[in-house]
């Protein structure tokens, strides 16, 4: 799966230092072409429709793939799970809501092969899901999980298109970019209930990894957005001891100092970029 910088459009492109405004043109341009392609390498110089044909194809065969190796007797019931799951993508669930679900559809499953499943999709690097930040395991299993899928444009393609939206899909794109750095993704849920989109533990040599505090809001313009968002953030800060927090946005560049510490409000293209060096 090709990172914004492998792929063709992004090859050879840097943001350290000052952007001249051709450059800033030249990242913009190739971004809307990532956007719009994603990272699967035989998509790839292919119009829309012969896209959306190649990721349904790849798609049929990952799961295909995932239901021979694993013997599955109910593959239907996996079909039908993965779909419901991408249709969500950036969304919560529960594994009785799922199990629930399948049911309704008269699929005869148990909890049990559900979670099954979601370690499969999860092995085969399909479908993510991520748990709360908590080191209390009763917290854990009694709150929801958030799934995300490995390609952005997979989703768009795949999906029925009901449920997804800008937003969850740069809240996806922003994972799978943290996904490369670190297996080590969550949401935050504070005190008062406010929650910050992703966690992430990053690696670091030699010393405590770095917590990665991480909000996706694709527009800021509404004030009230905009504070909601902060203060979500902030709250994540000071209860986990964080200095600086992020909000990546569509086009947003902006520092907002708070009472703990800094919120860097990046676009999506430099947190893109942002994140290349570390992997």
């Amino acid at each position: 799966m090709l990172s914004f910088t492998e792929f063709p459009a992004g090859k050879g492109i840097e943001s350290d230092g000052p952007l001249s405004t051709k450059q800033r043109l030249t990242i913009l341009k190739a971004f809307e072409d990532y956007w719009q392609v994603g990272g699967f390498p035989n998509v790839n110089g292919l119009d829309q429709q012969q896209r959306i044909e190649a990721h349904q194809a790849n798609w049929n065969a990952i799961l295909a793939s995932i239901i021979g190796h694993h013997n599955i007797s109910h593959p239907r019931a996996v079909i039908d799970l993965a779909h419901w799951l991408v249709d969500n993508t950036g969304s919560y669930y529960a594994i009785s809501h799922l199990t629930d679900y399948l049911k309704s559809l008269g699929h005869r499953v148990r909890k049990s092969s559900v979670v099954d499943w979601l370690v499969a999709f999860e092995d085969a690097a399909l479908l993510f899901s991520v748990n709360i930040f908590s080191n209390s395991p009763t917290r854990i299993s009694v709150n929801p999980r958030k799934v995300y899928c490995v390609d952005h444009t997979l989703t768009v393609s795949v999906s029925s298109g009901i449920l997804t939206n800008r937003d969850s899909l740069l809240e996806n794109l922003v994972f799978t970019a943290l996904h490369r750095v670190t297996p080590e993704i969550f949401y935050h849920k504070s005190q008062t209930g406010r929650e910050v989109d992703l966690v992430a533990l990053l690696p670091a040599l030699g010393q405590e990894r770095a917590i990665m505090l991480v909000q996706v809001c694709a527009s800021l313009a509404d004030s009230r957005v905009k504070q909601s968002e902060v203060r979500s953030l902030s709250e994540a800060m000071v209860e986990l001891a964080v200095a600086e927090g992020t909000i990546v946005t569509w086009r947003t560049d902006e520092t907002i100092p708070v009472g703990f510490g800094t919120i860097q409000v990046v676009p999506v293209w430099r947190f893109l970029l942002e994140m290349e060096p570390r992997t």
